[in-house]
């Protein structure tokens, strides 16, 4: 039997890391060890907090999610590790699997996918963040030339601004409250703008701050006929919205955005898999490395946790890592 360590929200607002131990792997199954795991800012302090709605608990569980909403519950989803039983032709590899924060698990091999070589571990736990992205700019479907503004340069909104920016003749303008990202923009192809001074007109607006105030900002921006989408998620939060003044003769849309499926226009041709890979192709360019921030030993976990549930400071990627 294999010994393994997770991470559970033990009780809303505390964590801790359990031992557990591990079956060996059946056919068709891998045993990975941890390298490197991310932490969604958003979703995981929520869940931590016990802010997810009992409307969502089925809809919200994470692929080998263990326990159940509020707690305890073991939840995660960005983990690059190294296959060390299982598939001959996945043997020593490294792959990446939508799994909780745990250093050793065991998974079916299609839960896994191998991570090109030239992507570094702590840049692959991205690309669940990456999925997001993807799916928002399709539910979003900007097209070249077009000017688009992204409010909220966290680790989603800069990698759809970044994204988008590749799109030919586009003009990408990231929007944040922090001057301190206006390099961040700049290397990724954006202009910067804080909430006031950001253009108008904008064909598209993708709100990524999670903070209600910029969804004001982005409805304030869009120009008529324009499409707000909405990719932050607010658990319990009620979120208050003013829909008075031009919002009615501007004609403006707003959409919701979830990872959670392919949109319908895609669904016959990409599966979740498909999705990932692409993900995992795109983080080749090392340039996604600047969303890349602080690193955390695995079992300081739960007062690292406990730390973000309670800042209001919003922040790029911090990853944890496996000894």
């Amino acid at each position: 039997m294999v010994e393994a360590r997770a991470f559970w929200v033990a009780a809303p607002g505390r964590g801790e890391i359990r031992a557990q131990r591990l079956r060996p792997p059946r056919a068709g199954e891998l045993l990975i060890r941890a390298c490197a795991s991310a932490i969604s800012r958003g979703t995981e302090t929520l869940v931590f907090r016990a802010e997810v709605p009992q409307s969502e608990w089925q809809r919200m569980r994470c692929p080998f999610q263990e326990g159940e909403f509020p707690a305890p519950v073991k939840y995660g989803y960005a983990m690059a590790g190294i296959v060390e039983d299982g598939s001959a032709e996945l043997f020593g590899r490294r792959v990446f699997c939508l799994h909780p924060h745990q250093d050793r698990f065991i998974v079916p091999q299609d839960a896994a996918l191998a991570i090109p070589d030239d992507v570094p571990d702590r840049r692959a736990t991205l690309a669940a963040n990456m999925e997001t992205a993807i799916n928002g700019l399709w539910d979003g479907g900007p097209g070249p030339g077009d000017r688009l503004a992204v409010v909220g340069a966290g680790v989603v909104g800069s990698l759809v601004a970044a994204l988008a920016a590749r799109l030919p003749g586009a003009e990408v303008e990231l929007i944040d409250i922090d001057p301190g990202r206006a390099e961040l923009a700049r290397t990724l192809g954006c202009r910067f703008a804080a909430p006031h001074q950001a253009r108008g007109e904008a064909d598209l607006v993708i709100h990524a701050s999670g903070n209600p105030d910029g969804l004001a900002t982005a409805l304030a921006i869009a120009g008529v006929e324009a499409t707000v989408l909405e990719m932050s998620w607010y658990g319990t939060r009620v979120v208050p919205l003013a829909l008075g003044g031009a919002f009615h003769s501007r004609r403006l849309s707003l959409r919701s955005s979830q990872v959670g499926s392919v949109p319908p226009d895609r669904r016959a041709r990409w599966s979740r898999r498909r999705r990932l890979a692409l993900a995992l192709s795109l983080l080749r360019d090392p340039v996604f490395d600047l969303l890349l921030s602080d690193e955390t030993d695995f079992l300081a976990l739960p007062e690292l946790m406990a730390r973000l549930a309670t800042s209001s400071a919003g922040g790029l990627c911090h990853t944890v890592r496996y000894d």
